[in-house]
């Protein structure tokens, strides 16, 4: 696959010496450091893997966490506060 990568001048003549000193092509390299660089941060990364976001535990002022409530009790405490049930 061709693809076009816009290089500040001192990177691209790094990567040109480095490739010179590798008896490499310019694309030899390119294609082996973007590898290396992959493979280092599926490996080694905790950034690699997606996390899901923790939802946020709602303490009461006394610091006690709420229990939790299943859909059916949070429909019946609804209710209630509506006046629908329980009067």
């Amino acid at each position: 696959m061709r693809t076009t990568l816009d290089l500040p001048d001192p990177t691209f003549r790094k990567l040109k010496a480095e490739a010179s000193l590798r008896g490499l092509k310019l694309k030899e390299i390119l294609c082996q450091l973007i590898e290396a660089g992959l493979a280092t941060r599926v490996q080694d990364s905790p950034e690699a893997t997606p996390r899901r976001s923790t939802l946020p535990v709602i303490r009461k002022p006394t610091g006690k966490k709420h229990p939790a409530l299943s859909s059916d009790r949070l429909d019946e405490l609804l209710a209630m506060e509506e006046g629908n049930v329980g009067r």
